[in-house]
């Protein structure tokens, strides 16, 4: 992953891209299919509820949305821990989405705690 500046949903979506990648490359065993399908689910459904936050009708309606983007997020971390954990993966790459995923987390519980305090 590149240290480029995006706009957070291109951030999202470039996460949820590379889960993607990284999950092909895991062991085609139990573990590997487990955590790599409930990862690849988490992931890209952070993106895809940040999307919808965009549209959404109100801020407390935008809250909502971006709080479900933010548990997906946080579920996304813990599968990555775990998978680290066990020396699952890439471990680079593994390394890499995990302090990813730390800054996303950041940047939606403060836009969420800012929106908030509105």
């Amino acid at each position: 992953m590149e240290n480029k500046k995006y706009d957070l949903e291109d951030r999202l979506v470039a996460f949820a891209g590379d889960i993607i990648l990284f999950c092909k490359d895991l062991p085609n065993d139990m573990t590997g299919e487990y955590y790599g399908n409930q990862l690849l689910r988490s992931a890209g459904s952070s993106a895809l509820n940040f999307g919808e936050a965009q549209g959404a009708s109100s801020v407390k309606d935008y809250i909502h949305k971006a709080s479900i983007c933010l548990k997906e997020l946080k579920e996304s971390r813990v599968n990555l821990k775990i998978l680290n954990k066990a020396f699952y993966g890439d471990e680079s790459i593994r390394l890499n989405l995990l302090e990813e995923v730390e800054q996303l987390i950041k940047i939606i519980a403060t836009i969420i705690k800012n929106k908030k305090n509105q």
